[in-house]
């Protein structure tokens, strides 16, 4: 009698990895049996390409019709160190690439391709055939660590820990010594002005200037280290968000912005954030603990799922002080010689976001990496075998990625503005009670794989409370 339990249980599609487009409007998410592209805000399937093999990643170039692969999975369509620019339009390969070394991840502009190697990466000339301009050494890169702006590249740098930032015009290179272990998370602004980073450890994220390579500001998103599964800037540069293997997406504000004063009872004026890119260290804010309770959440929208898939209760009407919160650890964060942990800036909300259930042949072990595990599950011990620990191919990260975040800016006014009256919410609260600016939606793949919206705004009667975060919907996008 065979007794031996089945390794692969998963049945139904798999996401094998997801990644925004350059303004995430969109995102592709790569299938062992092709690929699909989706509408970012509404979740909805644009364009859906069934293959004979598996895609590891992909990624659009804008909005328009090509998207580069990678072949991944069980059984890759294509090698995993070709890259081909697919044409949707005429559904045919308009380039191929190919590499002595498995392909990492793939950036795209109009004028430029980046192909990230394990220990390098590589420049070209987006034409037909591609014209390699340059190729720059890294350290190892398993993740496939790379920005590409209209101006910069960066990607990490020769040493751990480093980022190389490359000007696209003059080939100039700056170092700029982000961290002291490894790189994990890495994102550029959308215009291009700041840079932020995450090492292995996860417990602080740094920003820096790319035109001058200094530090402007520091946050602290916890004590205990941590998977950081992405970090994003929003399209104002206003704010940053945060997702690790702790479930917990959290916003920092890099540009402190007071809370509007109160209006009229029944009249409430627009609030318009600032778009300053002077970017400085926020005043210290509370964070909400993990496990603690959860931040209001509105009742149902046009982005929430199925009737099964059900948001959270909307907030309640009762009006927060204007005052910002106090410091997460209270008057230990005026101590002079207390540890820095204590006077570290925390985030200014956060909430949960859900990973989602995977077998032990897609899940992540400690630290957010293929394999590992030190349990004494039957799930653990299948994570410690050399079959578990192999990353699958062409996959950056040798895993389904979670928590990639896209902010999607979509600014909604809530209350009336001057000579206008204020509507009645859903749930029968006044729409004046919150002004809704940002939103961003959190992506996972797996065999669980999950598209949620979250949007932040100041709480508080008329919008003068300190800032939260709320899901307003979510959905497993691979269900028909």
């Amino acid at each position: 009698m065979n007794t031996r339990k089945v390794i692969d249980e998963s049945s139904g599609p798999v996401a094998l990895s997801a990644s925004f487009n350059s303004n995430n409007i969109l995102f592709s998410v790569a299938l062992e049996n092709g690929f699909q592209i989706y509408n970012t805000q509404k979740c909805e399937v644009v364009s859906a390409r069934r293959l004979r093999g598996g895609i590891g990643n992909t990624q659009i170039l804008d909005t328009t019709n090509f998207i580069a692969l990678v072949g991944g999975g069980k059984q890759p369509h294509f090698p995993e160190n070709k890259v081909i620019i697919w044409d949707e339009k005429s559904q045919t390969a308009a380039i191929t690439m190919e590499f002595r070394t498995e392909v990492k991840r793939v950036c795209l502009s109009k004028d430029h391709i980046v192909v990230v190697l394990l220990n390098s990466v590589n420049l070209y000339r987006f034409a037909k055939p591609p014209s390699k301009i340059t190729m720059f050494e890294t350290s190892n890169n398993p993740f496939g660590l790379c920005c590409l702006g209209k101006r910069v590249v960066a990607f990490p740098g020769r040493t751990p820990g480093h980022v190389q930032i490359v000007e696209l015009a003059t080939k100039n290179v700056s170092i700029v010594p982000a961290h002291s272990l490894p790189l994990r998370a890495l994102d550029l602004s959308r215009d291009g002005e700041f840079l932020a980073t995450a090492s292995e450890k996860g417990t602080l994220i740094r920003i820096w200037s790319v035109a001058s390579g200094t530090r402007l500001a520091e946050f602290r998103r916890g004590v205990d280290p941590a998977a950081i599964f992405s970090v994003a800037i929003s399209p104002s540069n206003a704010f940053l968000a945060v997702t690790s293997d702790k479930s917990t997406l959290h916003i920092f504000e890099l540009v402190p912005q007071p809370a509007p004063a109160p209006a009229p009872s029944s009249i409430r004026s627009p609030h318009h954030r600032s778009h300053s890119h002077s970017l400085t260290p926020s005043p210290a804010r509370g964070e909400a603990p993990n496990g603690g309770t959860p931040p209001p959440q509105p009742a149902p929208s046009v982005f929430s799922a199925t009737s099964s898939h059900r948001p959270s209760p909307p907030p309640p009407s009762a009006a927060q002080p204007a005052e910002p919160p106090p410091h997460k650890w209270g008057f230990l964060s005026k101590l002079p010689f207390a540890p820095r942990v204590f006077s570290d800036t925390y985030s200014a909300c956060s909430c949960a976001f859900a990973p989602g259930d995977e077998p032990p042949h897609l899940s992540l072990g400690p630290g957010g990496v293929a394999g590992g595990g030190a349990g004494g599950t039957a799930a653990d011990a299948y994570l410690r075998s050399p079959s578990a620990s192999a990353p699958i191919p062409g996959v950056p990260g040798g895993r389904p990625g979670k928590g990639i975040i896209g902010w999607v800016e979509q600014k909604r006014r809530c209350g009336g503005g001057a000579g206008e009256g204020v509507g009645r919410g859903r749930g029968g609260r006044e729409e004046s009670d919150w002004e809704v600016e940002d939103a961003l939606v959190v992506l996972g793949a797996g065999s669980d794989a999950r598209w949620e919206m979250f949007r932040v705004a100041r709480g508080g009667e008329g919008g003068t409370g300190g800032w939260v975060v709320w899901r307003e919907g979510w959905r497993r996008y691979l269900e028909d």
